[in-house]
Formats: structure tokens, C-alpha cells, sequence
């Protein structure tokens, strides 16, 4: 039905643009030879094409289109006349002979355009005549048409300020009561549509109606152009004229597409000036109006206004924008009480960017608006509607791009109710936002206090939420979130102790009730955090004295130890050992032996207890000698005991090869250079020796293993391990022995052909040329290696 009416249509057109080209071209033919009645004749016929009703408003478009260019030549061609001497009034006269009443008025306001620039008569006059007798028709289409035609041909001849049709008697004013007079009938035919046709079409009629819609808005923007119409006329007559229309026309399509004309086509500071009346027609408009979308708009205008210039700003103050947007938003969806969330979010969005742009000095306005939008939100409970929360996140960002501070953010008390209307999902994008935007703007936040509502925002970060389920998250998104919320806490800072303790003990309080999943990403930076404030705080425990409320490293490594005992729930068990061996070096430069004690045996009990992996094993056992090696703080008998187990620990490792690194490794343990009292000879030696021997072990299970001797690379780092004590002058490592051992080594290598090993070679002979080096370099060490010979 469709299809056949659509080549229906297209026939008719066609039939159409040929009657108004034959008619034209007998037109032409009779304007060339100065034969004006025949031209009229044919002119009438031509125009009588567009009495049709059955062309579509699309289709009739083009129809007319066709008929107007024609029409233009014919304009043209009554100019000539009169300048040729033939009488304006006697044309105007004439034309309206023609037989039916649309070619009729179609001639007569080409003839009006031209008799107005004649000035043969007050342009008024003719303009008030012409708009009157276009009520002629009133065929919603036609009429339409017709109507748009006259502003066409009117609008260069309107008497304006500054214009030559001004005069005594024709003043803007004039002009404005004709547009105005054009715009109110053209809405009544373009509303009048809305009810021709069965109910069944109205879907169609209402697309047929928004094609139209330019037509009625021209009027709109013919007055937005004329210089004449002041702040004053369009206050007391342009608005309340074009409002009355608006509201009396009680038609959605209609009062939604004129609201937003209003708002586009006059300027900002009409629209500021007379925002009271304007907000006024608001509730009074069709409940169905989309009018979150005319608000909107109209605050995007007038935050665009104020953000122009500062200049600007005073007139806002002295209208109470503010308050009048406000309360108007109000009425509004007090009014619709079927308005969805997201309409009502939309205009809360739109008010709190205008309140940001116009007034960013009043947090309380800011507030204020939020606190609106928690009270609408309250009836709706959690936000599921993925545009609605998306919304949201746009309305709680705007503080934070305007204010780049998220310390004036948390001044405002309904700023975290609001995000509690957020699903899971999205608290989280939003709480990834505020996160990104301190760590853009480095903004340092210094108090306990707001830390504590910082982690109020972003809860939903550190904690799982109700409903929350980890198994749902994806790893890497889970893995970006904390490392967020990781980097966030260098950012939470304060040069006061106290109130760094106080911050610390916050955080760990948020971390702990976290879930076990989190804590490997959230217990590190704290605890460095920690350690940073006790390396501040360092001699602070011999200086006070009786102050139980001040921050202490004492204090801070008791909580330092029960948060990184928290990791053994997840289990974390390396990167608690790591933890607790910082902890006992920042203990060792506070002087606090039976405090890193303390660490070293928690670290001691982690390695025997839960670390079973070989290469863990290897890796916490270099950590922990490395670290013991280092300490300076413990006593004889403290530091024998964990020597001891580190030496013990060494030798039980599962291959070789790893025993023998791991047991040399620990001759450091007894030689340090910067301690006097750290330097026994003897057991260095020892270590050596049993590395040695680790070594050879090693060799030969190679030999059975493979067929071949092994590498000799463990020999050659024993060789270098055996090279660095001589030089630091230990007594037991002679020259005999070293000059021993790389004997052993060549003889190793010589005698394995089998199985070369390049690698270990160049080792080896690298460590050669270094000792050919020390030798040609000359002093005491020279000396001393003069003996050994390579």
C-alpha cells in the first residue's frame, strides 16, 4: 500500500512541475513579447498546480520550489513595468482578478513585494493587507506555503532601523506586529495538521509536521534579525506575544520545537533579562513536551554567556539566575511527576555546569543542586539505566574539572549521596575518576579528616560493595583499579607527624576490611608510607618522653607488623617477607635492635613455614642475607643467631648449584667493611671452603647425569668471591689458596673437552686479565697479587 502510494505520488509531481514548466513557458513567451494579461493568465494556471492535496509535504516542496523560481522572474518582470511607467496600485489592483484564491494571493504578494519598494504606499499598509488576506486559505499545507512565500518576499523590505523602508509612518515596530501576525497564524495551520486524517496516520502526520517546522521558525529568525527589536520591545511585546501562541497552541511538537527557536535565535542577555517570564511558560506547557531538553539548552546558552566574560557576571547576580533556574527546575518536575530519572539528572547536570560557570565561588549553591538531585534520586533507589548513571558521572564531575581540588570537592555534604544512587559498576568508574583527577592535579590531601571522606567517595575501590561479586570482575580491570588506589596514597600526606600517623591509621583501617584480595596491592605503598614517616621520626623515641598520643617509630612498626601479618590470609607470603626486611632495615637505622629482631624472625618464620618453592626459596634467602649483611644494630649474640639459621637455610636449598651461591653469598655475613666487629677471617673461610666443596658435589652429579664434568662456572664465581676478601685484606685468604683454585679451574676446563661451556670461559678468563691487571697497576695490592701467577 505504501509502495503503490509513494508511485502514486511520484506521478502527480510529475504531472505537477510539467503543467507549471508548460505554463511557465507560455509565460515566459508572453513576458518577453510585454503582454502582461497574458502573462497573468498563464501565471494563475502555473500557480493553480499548487491547489493539489495529494502530494505529501516533501513532495509538495519541490512542487513549489519550482513555481517560486518562476515566481522570481515574474517579480522581476513587474519591476520593469513600473519603471516603464505602469501604476504599482493598478498591478496590485489587477492581479486580483485571477480566478481562484491561491494563485490569486501568490500574485499579489509578488506585486506587494515589489509595490512596498516603490514606496508608493506606507510599507505597513501593504504588509497588514497582505498577511490579511492570505487568511484566504486555510488549507494547513497551502496555507503554510503561502504564508512562508510572504515572509520570503517580505523580509528584505520589513521597515527596520536603519532601513530605507523606515519612515514616519512605517516604524520596527510595524514590522514586529506583521511577523508576528505571519508566525501566530502559520503555528494555527501547522498545529491544525496534527488533527485532519484518521488517528491511525498520526505517526505519519507528525513526521509530515517536523518537515514543516522551519517554515513557522523562519518568522522566529526574521525577528531575531531586525536591529530594531531591543531589549525593551522584546520584553513587552516580541516574547509575551510569541509565549502566548506557544502555550494557548497546547501541542507538543509545536510548543517543544518553538521553546527551543526562542532559545537559539535571540541572544544571551534577552534570554537573561527576561528569564523570569520565560521559565514562567515552562509548567505551563503540555506534560508530554520534552522540556529537560528546552531548560538544558537554555542553561548551556547562558553558561556559554558567562563563561564569555566576566564582565558579564554582575548581570546574573542582579536578575538571581541562580535562584529563578533553580526554582523553575523545581515546579518543573514537581509538575511532571511521570518524569524519568534521567530527565530530571539532565537538568540537575545542566544547573550545577551553569552554577559552576556563574557562581564557582558558592559551594553552598553547588551543594545546593545536589542536594536537589538526592532527593529526586531518593524515590528511585539504585540507578540501573546505563544513560542515566552515565549522567551521574557527568554530574559529579563538573565540580571537579571546574575546581581541579578535590579537597573543595569534599567540602560539599551531598556530593558522596549522590554517588550512593550509582550501580557497583559505575561507583567505581567514578571513584577511577576522582583518583585520576588528584593524581593529575597533584592535589595533596593533608588531614585524616579528608582522607576519611576521600575513602567515603571511593569505597567502592576499597571494598567490595553489597552485591559486589569478585568472581565477575575481570583480572586486569580488578589489577588497574588497585594499582589506582595504590598510587593514590602517595598523595595522602602530612609534614605534621601526628597527623601522618593519623592518616596512616585510617588507611589501614579502610585496607584491613578490604578482602584478602586486595591487600598485595594496597598493603605496599602503605607501608612504605610508614616507613617514610619513621625515617622522618628517626631519634623521636629518645626525645619524647610520656607522650602516648605521638607519632613514634616504635609505635608505627607495631602497627607496620600486625598490617603485614594481614597478608598471610591471602596468602602473600613473599611479598610479606620483602615487608617485614624493609621494616627490619628502617629498624636498624632507628637503633631499635629488638625491634628489627622482631621483623627478622617473622621473616625467618615465612621462609620456613610457607615459602616451598625452590626459586622463591633462592630469592628470599639473597633477601634476607642481603639485608642482615647490612644491619649494624644487632649484638654478638642476636646476630650469631641469625647467621646462623642464614647459613643453615643455605645448605638445605634443593640443587646445588643454588646451595653453593646461596653459601658463599653468606660469607658476607661475616665480613663487613664499615664494621670493625663484623670480621671474622676464619669463618669466611669456611663458607668458602663448603662452597668449594658444594661445587665439586655438583660437578659430579653433572658427570653422571650428562657424561661430561659440568661447568666450571661456580668454581670461577668462587674464585672472584675468594679475590674480593683478599683485597679487603681477610688473612685467611692467602695467595697460595687463590693461586690453588684457578689451577683447579684450568685443570677442569682442559681436561673437559666434551662439554665446553663459552660463557663460563670468558668468565673465567675476564677474572684472569683482572688479576694480570692489579698486578701491572702497582702500590700494596700489586704486591700482594705479585705471588700469584696466571
Amino acid at each position: 500500500m505504501m509502495v503503490e502510494r509513494a508511485e502514486d505520488e511520484e506521478k502527480w509531481l510529475a504531472a505537477g512541475i510539467a503543467a507549471i514548466q508548460q505554463n511557465a513557458f507560455y509565460m515566459h513567451r508572453a513576458l518577453d513579447s510585454n503582454n502582461l494579461r497574458d502573462a497573468l493568465k498563464y501565471s494563475a494556471q502555473m500557480l493553480s498546480e499548487l491547489r493539489t492535496s495529494r502530494l505529501s509535504p516533501h513532495k509538495y516542496y519541490e512542487l513549489y520550489m519550482r513555481a517560486f523560481d518562476e515566481l522570481r522572474r515574474l517579480e522581476m518582470f513587474f519591476k520593469e513595468e513600473t519603471r516603464r511607467g505602469c501604476s504599482t496600485i493598478d498591478l496590485y489592483e489587477l492581479v486580483q482578478h485571477a480566478g481562484n484564491i491561491l494563485p490569486r494571493l501568490y500574485l499579489l504578494c509578488t506585486v506587494g513585494s515589489v509595490y512596498i519598494k516603490s514606496k508608493e504606499a506606507p510599507a505597513k499598509d501593504v504588509l497588514k493587507d497582505l498577511v490579511e488576506m492570505c487568511r484566504g486559505i486555510q488549507h494547513p499545507l497551502r496555507g503554510l506555503f503561502l504564508r512562508s512565500y510572504l515572509s520570503q518576499v517580505s523580509r528584505d523590505k520589513l521597515p527596520d532601523i536603519g532601513s530605507e523602508y523606515e519612515g514616519d509612518a512605517d516604524t520596527v515596530t510595524d514590522a514586529v506586529e506583521f511577523v508576528l501576525q505571519n508566525f501566530t497564524e502559520m503555528n494555527k495551520l501547522w498545529v491544525r495538521m496534527q488533527h485532519q486524517g484518521p488517528a491511525r496516520e498520526k505517526e505519519k502526520r507528525e513526521k509530515e509536521r517536523s518537515e514543516l517546522r522551519d517554515l513557522v521558525g523562519k518568522n522566529l529568525h526574521v525577528l531575531g534579525q531586525l536591529e530594531g527589536v531591543d531589549l525593551d520591545m522584546y520584553k513587552e511585546t516580541v516574547l509575551p506575544r510569541i509565549l502566548e501562541q506557544v502555550v494557548n497552541c497546547k501541542d507538543e511538537i509545536a510548543q517543544f520545537y518553538l521553546m527551543d527557536c526562542i532559545i537559539q535565535v535571540f541572544p544571551d542577555e534577552y534570554h537573561l533579562q527576561t528569564l523570569e517570564t520565560l521559565l514562567g511558560a515552562c509548567p505551563q506547557l503540555q506534560p508530554s513536551v520534552d522540556i529537560k531538553t528546552v531548560l538544558s539548552q537554555l542553561m548551556e546558552r547562558l553558561s556559554n554567556y558567562a563563561a564569555s566574560s566576566a564582565e558579564v557576571l554582575p548581570e546574573f547576580l542582579q536578575v538571581e539566575a541562580f535562584a529563578k533556574l533553580s526554582n523553575s527546575i523545581w515546579k518543573v518536575i514537581e509538575a511532571q511527576i511521570d518524569m524519568p530519572i534521567l530527565g530530571a539528572v539532565t537538568l540537575y547536570s545542566s544547573l550545577l555546569t551553569f552554577t559552576l560557570h556563574v557562581h564557582p565561588d558558592r559551594l553552598d549553591y553547588v551543594d545546593q543542586v545536589l542536594g536537589a538531585c538526592v532527593t529526586k534520586l531518593s524515590s528511585a533507589g539504585k540507578l540501573e539505566d546505563s544513560r542515566s548513571t552515565k549522567q551521574i558521572v557527568a554530574l559529579l564531575s563538573a565540580p571537579l574539572e571546574k575546581y581541579n581540588d578535590i579537597v573543595t570537592v569534599l567540602k560539599l555534604s551531598n556530593y558522596p549521596r549522590v554517588m550512593e544512587y550509582l550501580d557497583n559498576r559505575t561507583n567505581k568508574v567514578m571513584a577511577i575518576v576522582i583518583i585520576q583527577s588528584i593524581m593529575k592535579n597533584k592535589t595533596c590531601i593533608a588531614t585524616a579528616e579528608k582522607v576519611e571522606a576521600l575513602f567515603e567517595l571511593i569505597k567502592g575501590l576499597i571494598k567490595d560493595l553489597d552485591g559486589d561479586l569478585h568472581d565477575e570482575i575481570d583480572d586486569e580491570d580488578f589489577k588497574e583499579e588497585q594499582n589506582s588506589v595504590a598510587r593514590l596514597i602517595q598523595m595522602l600526606y602530612s609534614d605534621d607527624p601526628d597527623e601522618m600517623l593519623l592518616i596512616i591509621c585510617a588507611l589501614r583501617k579502610h585496607f584491613l576490611t578490604g578482602g584478602p584480595q586486595r591487600l598485595p596491592y594496597t598493603i605496599p605503598p602503605l607501608v612504605f608510607s610508614s616507613l617514610k614517616l619513621i625515617r622522618k621520626l628517626q631519634g623521636r623515641d629518645k626525645n619524647v618522653v610520656g607522650e602516648e598520643a605521638s607519632a613514634s617509630p616504635k609505635k608505627i612498626f607495631q602497627l607496620l607488623n600486625q598490617t603485614i601479618e594481614a597478608l598471610s590470609a591471602v596468602p602473600a607470603s613473599e611479598l610479606a617477607l620483602r615487608l617485614y626486611l624493609q621494616c627490619a632495615e628502617a629498624a636498624n637505622d632507628c637503633d631499635l635492635e629488638p625491634v628489627a629482631y622482631e621483623f627478622f624472625t617473622q621473616a625467618y618464620i615465612l621462609y620456613e613455614e610457607e615459602i616451598a618453592d625452590s626459586k622463591a626459596q633462592v630469592t628470599a634467602l639473597h633477601l634476607i642475607v642481603g639485608t642482615l649483611q647490612r644491619t649494624h644494630v644487632f649484638g654478638v649474640e642476636n646476630r650469631d643467631t641469625l647467621t646462623h639459621k642464614a647459613t643453615g637455610y643455605s645448605a638445605k636449598l634443593l640443587k646445588k648449584p643454588d646451595q653453593c651461591r646461596a653459601v658463599y653469598a653468606c660469607s658476607h655475613l661475616f665480613w663487613v667493611d664499615d664494621q670493625d666487629s663484623i670480621r671474622d677471617g676464619e669463618r669466611v673461610l669456611l663458607c668458602l671452603k663448603r662452597a668449594l666443596r658444594i661445587a665439586n658435589a655438583a660437578q659430579q652429579m653433572a658427570n653422571v647425569a650428562r657424561g661430561g664434568s659440568g661447568s666450571v662456572t661456580l668454581f670461577v664465581e668462587i674464585l672472584n668471591k675468594y679475590l674480593y676478601f683478599f683485597e679487603k685484606g681477610n688473612p685467611q685468604i692467602t695467595a697460595a689458596a687463590i693461586q690453588s683454585l684457578i689451577e683447579l679451574i684450568t685443570t677442569e676446563i682442559q681436561s673437559d673437552t666434551m662439554s665446553q661451556d663459552p660463557a663460563a670461559d670468558a668468565f673465567f678468563a675476564s677474572t684472569l686479565r683482572y688479576i694480570q691487571f692489579q698486578k701491572q697497576k702497582g702500590g700494596a695490592l700489586a704486591e700482594k697479587y705479585e705471588s700469584i701467577k696466571v
